[in-house]
């Protein structure tokens, strides 16, 4: 029995603390990513993350902090290249999404003196939490929750009507930059629990269950919530005693928890 305390205490809460902290965050920028209709952006960041762990590799640098960076630039370049009207931001998005995860996959291959378990960075590796990771993750949480705290108000303005939002003084274009950075913070925490490929989900199906149960933003961003920390303990239990894989089976959850919710519940009324 203190065996088995042990290993839960090792690995299991470890785990559950780790993705909680992701949860909390993931909702409110998830509400974010469905108002703006930004899914295939938020995909777009999540391929680049790999990029980013081979220049952590490559530079000897904290993973964490690369895949940031790596996310950052691309959000930046994005930003650019799409002020050419001569490509279609759908275009745009497809092609920086698949190019920086196939440069990433043709980079870590060319460094024969680093084992690099792929799995683990495409699909999740949230039973490996280590203390530096819960660190990094509450920290990362805690700033992005303070931005879109002070934040809020211009956020919400410029997603609902962003010509308004101009009239009235509100700086659009930074702020989408600043959701940009925060977006590329939550994917550098978040690649350890659901991986490079299911990021944008735990970002998206938390969001689009709340849509259905909130009356106001604030309500949707606190189901959210609520529902992503769900998904990530009955996952992790679920992964705990099947065998399942953690990260999918965190995703599993909340797409279970979606298809309850619009299957049971019509829309809300403001």
């Amino acid at each position: 029995m203190l065996l088995i305390d042990q290993i839960l205490g090792d690995f299991f809460w470890r785990a559950l603390i780790g993705g909680l902290g992701v949860a909390l965050v993931a909702g409110p920028l998830g509400c974010f990513v469905v108002w703006r209709r930004m899914a295939y952006f938020g995909d777009t960041l999540a391929h680049s993350a790999l990029l980013g762990v081979a220049f952590g590799f490559l530079l000897q640098l904290p993973l964490n902090l690369t895949i940031a960076a790596t996310c950052i630039v691309i959000a930046l370049a994005l930003v650019v290249l799409s002020r050419n009207q001569s490509l279609a931001t759908d275009t745009l998005l497809g092609i920086l999404a698949h190019s920086s995860l196939a440069v990433g996959l043709v980079a870590l291959s060319f460094m024969p003196d680093v084992r690099v378990d792929l799995n683990a960075y495409l699909f999740g590796d949230l039973l490996a939490m280590r203390q530096s990771d819960l660190i990094w993750i509450y920290g990362g949480a805690a700033i992005v929750l303070a931005m879109l705290f002070g934040l809020w108000r211009g956020l919400l303005m410029s997603t609902i009507h962003e010509e308004l939002a101009k009239v009235e003084g509100i700086p659009v274009e930074r702020l989408r930059l600043v959701l940009m950075l925060m977006f590329s913070l939550v994917i550098a925490v978040a690649m350890k629990i659901v991986g490079v490929l299911l990021i944008t989900a735990l970002l998206i199906i938390p969001a689009a269950t709340a849509r259905r149960l909130a009356r106001s933003p604030e309500q949707m961003v606190a189901w959210a919530m609520v529902i992503g920390m769900i998904a990530v303990t009955g996952g992790l239990s679920a992964s705990w005693h099947f065998n399942s894989p953690a990260g999918p089976s965190i995703v599993v959850a909340a797409f279970a928890l979606f298809t309850l919710v619009y299957s049971l519940l019509r829309p809300q009324r403001s």
